[in-house]
Protein backbone atom coordinates (compact mmCIF):
# COMPACT_ATOMS: atom_id res chain seq x y z
CA UNK A 1 0.00 0.00 0.00
CA UNK A 2 1.36 3.40 -0.88
CA UNK A 3 1.57 6.40 1.42
CA UNK A 4 -1.45 8.70 1.63
CA UNK A 5 -1.46 12.16 3.20
CA UNK A 6 -4.31 10.98 5.45
CA UNK A 7 -1.90 8.47 7.04
CA UNK A 8 -0.12 11.26 8.95
CA UNK A 9 -0.73 11.28 12.71
CA UNK A 10 0.45 13.76 15.39
CA UNK A 11 3.30 11.49 16.56
CA UNK A 12 4.95 11.51 13.09
CA UNK A 13 8.25 13.21 12.22
CA UNK A 14 8.77 15.75 9.46
CA UNK A 15 12.13 16.09 7.73
CA UNK A 16 12.55 19.22 5.62
CA UNK A 17 15.19 20.20 3.13
CA UNK A 18 16.06 23.91 3.44
CA UNK A 19 16.98 25.54 0.11
CA UNK A 20 14.10 25.33 -2.35
CA UNK A 21 11.67 24.25 0.39
CA UNK A 22 11.83 26.91 3.13
CA UNK A 23 13.78 29.55 1.25
CA UNK A 24 14.51 30.52 -2.33
CA UNK A 25 17.33 28.42 -3.72
CA UNK A 26 20.15 30.11 -5.63
CA UNK A 27 20.67 28.52 -9.03
CA UNK A 28 24.03 26.68 -9.13
CA UNK A 29 25.23 28.60 -6.05
CA UNK A 30 24.96 28.70 -2.27
CA UNK A 31 23.18 30.90 0.24
CA UNK A 32 26.33 32.25 1.85
CA UNK A 33 24.98 34.70 4.45
CA UNK A 34 21.76 35.93 6.04
CA UNK A 35 21.49 38.81 3.57
CA UNK A 36 21.11 36.28 0.72
CA UNK A 37 18.47 34.22 2.55
CA UNK A 38 14.91 34.80 1.32
CA UNK A 39 11.95 32.87 2.71
CA UNK A 40 9.26 31.64 0.39
CA UNK A 41 6.31 33.57 1.77
CA UNK A 42 4.26 30.36 1.61
CA UNK A 43 6.79 28.47 3.73
CA UNK A 44 6.40 30.87 6.65
CA UNK A 45 2.62 30.49 6.41
CA UNK A 46 3.06 26.70 6.46
CA UNK A 47 5.21 26.59 9.60
CA UNK A 48 2.51 26.99 12.29
CA UNK A 49 0.34 24.41 10.51
CA UNK A 50 3.22 21.93 10.40
CA UNK A 51 4.10 22.61 14.06
CA UNK A 52 0.57 21.52 15.02
CA UNK A 53 0.68 18.37 12.86
CA UNK A 54 4.08 16.80 13.71
CA UNK A 55 5.72 15.75 16.98
CA UNK A 56 9.23 16.37 15.65
CA UNK A 57 10.34 18.67 12.82
CA UNK A 58 13.94 18.70 11.64
CA UNK A 59 15.87 20.12 8.72
CA UNK A 60 18.38 17.98 6.82
CA UNK A 61 20.44 20.09 4.43
CA UNK A 62 23.58 19.61 2.35
CA UNK A 63 25.86 22.63 2.78
CA UNK A 64 28.79 21.96 0.47
CA UNK A 65 29.57 25.70 0.34
CA UNK A 66 31.33 25.35 3.69
CA UNK A 67 33.42 22.43 2.47
CA UNK A 68 34.38 24.50 -0.58
CA UNK A 69 35.46 27.42 1.62
CA UNK A 70 32.81 29.76 0.18
CA UNK A 71 31.31 30.37 3.62
CA UNK A 72 32.02 29.44 7.23
CA UNK A 73 30.12 27.46 9.83
CA UNK A 74 29.63 30.80 11.62
CA UNK A 75 27.91 32.13 8.48
CA UNK A 76 25.64 29.06 8.44
CA UNK A 77 24.94 29.39 12.16
CA UNK A 78 23.92 33.02 11.66
CA UNK A 79 21.60 32.07 8.78
CA UNK A 80 19.98 29.36 10.88
CA UNK A 81 19.68 31.52 14.01
CA UNK A 82 17.83 34.23 12.05
CA UNK A 83 15.73 31.69 10.14
CA UNK A 84 14.65 29.96 13.36
CA UNK A 85 13.76 33.31 14.97
CA UNK A 86 11.45 34.19 12.09
CA UNK A 87 9.88 30.71 12.04
CA UNK A 88 9.30 30.94 15.80
CA UNK A 89 7.84 34.45 15.44
CA UNK A 90 5.05 33.13 13.19
CA UNK A 91 4.23 30.22 15.52
CA UNK A 92 6.31 27.55 13.84
CA UNK A 93 9.18 25.46 15.12
CA UNK A 94 12.17 23.44 13.98
CA UNK A 95 13.41 21.02 16.62
CA UNK A 96 16.91 20.63 15.16
CA UNK A 97 18.93 21.35 12.02
CA UNK A 98 21.29 18.72 10.62
CA UNK A 99 23.71 19.73 7.91
CA UNK A 100 26.49 18.12 5.94
CA UNK A 101 29.48 20.12 4.71
CA UNK A 102 31.26 17.15 3.11
CA UNK A 103 32.50 17.49 -0.46
CA UNK A 104 32.45 13.75 -1.11
CA UNK A 105 29.10 12.86 -2.70
CA UNK A 106 29.41 9.37 -1.20
CA UNK A 107 29.71 10.65 2.39
CA UNK A 108 27.28 8.83 4.69
CA UNK A 109 25.93 12.17 5.91
CA UNK A 110 25.45 13.77 2.51
CA UNK A 111 22.03 13.37 0.93
CA UNK A 112 20.96 11.08 -0.69
CA UNK A 113 22.77 8.88 1.88
CA UNK A 114 20.72 8.59 5.10
CA UNK A 115 23.32 9.68 7.68
CA UNK A 116 21.50 12.83 8.77
CA UNK A 117 18.33 10.78 9.31
CA UNK A 118 20.26 8.45 11.62
CA UNK A 119 21.69 11.46 13.48
CA UNK A 120 18.14 12.71 14.02
CA UNK A 121 16.95 9.31 15.24
CA UNK A 122 19.89 9.15 17.66
CA UNK A 123 18.92 12.54 19.12
CA UNK A 124 15.15 11.88 18.98
CA UNK A 125 14.75 8.14 19.70
CA UNK A 126 10.98 8.27 19.13
CA UNK A 127 11.55 8.80 15.39
CA UNK A 128 10.16 5.91 13.39
CA UNK A 129 11.15 6.28 9.73
CA UNK A 130 7.99 4.48 8.58
CA UNK A 131 6.08 7.29 10.30
CA UNK A 132 8.25 10.08 8.90
CA UNK A 133 8.06 12.26 5.81
CA UNK A 134 10.92 13.84 3.90
CA UNK A 135 9.90 17.01 2.05
CA UNK A 136 12.33 18.25 -0.60
CA UNK A 137 12.72 19.79 -4.03
CA UNK A 138 15.30 17.47 -5.58
CA UNK A 139 15.47 13.77 -6.36
CA UNK A 140 18.42 13.50 -3.92
CA UNK A 141 16.05 14.56 -1.11
CA UNK A 142 13.60 11.87 -2.17
CA UNK A 143 16.32 9.21 -2.25
CA UNK A 144 17.53 10.38 1.19
CA UNK A 145 14.02 9.74 2.50
CA UNK A 146 13.69 6.37 0.77
CA UNK A 147 17.20 5.29 1.87
CA UNK A 148 16.09 5.81 5.48
CA UNK A 149 12.71 4.14 4.94
CA UNK A 150 10.61 7.34 4.96
CA UNK A 151 7.65 8.54 2.95
CA UNK A 152 8.48 11.34 0.52
CA UNK A 153 6.86 14.56 -0.61
CA UNK A 154 8.31 16.41 -3.58
CA UNK A 155 7.84 20.16 -3.99
CA UNK A 156 7.74 21.57 -7.51
CA UNK A 157 9.45 24.81 -6.39
CA UNK A 158 12.68 24.52 -8.40
CA UNK A 159 12.61 21.38 -10.54
CA UNK A 160 9.02 20.84 -11.72
CA UNK A 161 10.35 18.96 -14.74
CA UNK A 162 11.09 15.93 -12.53
CA UNK A 163 8.75 13.20 -13.79
CA UNK A 164 5.50 12.62 -11.92
CA UNK A 165 6.17 8.90 -11.94
CA UNK A 166 9.61 9.20 -10.30
CA UNK A 167 10.26 6.04 -8.24
CA UNK A 168 11.34 7.92 -5.10
CA UNK A 169 8.40 10.37 -5.01
CA UNK A 170 5.26 9.35 -3.10
CA UNK A 171 3.30 12.63 -3.35
CA UNK A 172 3.87 16.02 -5.02
CA UNK A 173 2.82 19.55 -4.11
CA UNK A 174 3.63 22.94 -5.58
CA UNK A 175 4.63 24.53 -2.26
CA UNK A 176 5.22 23.73 1.40
CA UNK A 177 1.98 25.55 2.19
CA UNK A 178 0.00 23.37 -0.21
CA UNK A 179 1.43 20.29 1.56
CA UNK A 180 0.60 21.75 5.01
CA UNK A 181 -2.96 22.56 3.99
CA UNK A 182 -3.46 19.03 2.62
CA UNK A 183 -2.69 17.62 6.08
Amino acid sequence: MSFQITDVKPHWTLFLDRDGVINVEKNEDYIRNWEEFQFYEESLLAMPILAAKFKTIVIATNQKGIGKGLMTEADLSNIHRNMLAQIHAVGGRIDHIYYCTDLDNESLNRKPQPGMAFQAQSQFPSINFKESIMVGNRPSDMYFGKNAGMNTVYLNTTHPETPNTHPAIDIRFDTLLAFAKAL
